[in-house]
């Protein structure tokens, strides 16, 4: 693989997760008009539904294969309610944490969870290759929940301190 290719795809998922704070947001908001965040996660996702139709039909994708469906394991099948899960603790969670506090914590959860599933390869059922939970790899989640916590809890202090700062000058 070329190095343009691979920036090219390291930019996409950078873009894949930047997408996502936006996202919660939005549907966070959708869920408070709707009076409820099932409601919202609802319409979000009738709304990929209908984006993605049309998407299908134009690059003329042949239908799947109906002895695949029948025959998927069940686990195959709950990708969907994963993601019912995410949207719906996004759209409770982010007004009350904060988009970079949700992410922050949400992105840790997904680091903890990929270092499982790298290192267990989940013993072949995803079809992932088994990468070993090394010192380097550990410093590296250790550092990234170190910045997570200073990303939730640094924003308590200076928010006091400018309550503080705006009370003593007669603001």
């Amino acid at each position: 693989m070329s190095t343009l290719h691979w920036l090219g795809l390291l930019l996409l998922a950078v873009l894949a997760g930047a997408v996502v704070p936006f996202q919660s947001a939005i549907n966070a908001n959708l869920g408070r008009g709707l009076g409820h965040p099932l409601w919202a996660t609802l319409a979000s996702l009738l709304v990929s539904i209908l984006v993605l139709l049309p998407v299908i039909l134009a690059l003329r994708l042949p239908l799947p294969s109906l002895g695949f469906i029948s025959k998927a394991p069940l686990w195959m099948w709950t990708g969907g309610a994963f993601g019912v899960c995410f949207i719906s603790l996004a759209l409770v969670l982010l007004p009350k944490l904060g988009a970079s506090g949700f992410i922050a914590l949400a992105m840790t959860g997904q680091i903890l969870a990929s270092l499982l599933l790298d290192h267990f390869g989940l013993f072949g059922l995803f079809g992932l290759v088994e990468r070993q939970l090394t010192a380097p790899r550990l410093l590296g989640v250790l550092m990234l929940i170190a910045g997570v916590a200073l990303i939730q809890f640094s924003a308590a202090p200076a928010k006091a301190l400018l309550g503080t700062t705006v009370a003593s000058r007669g603001l």
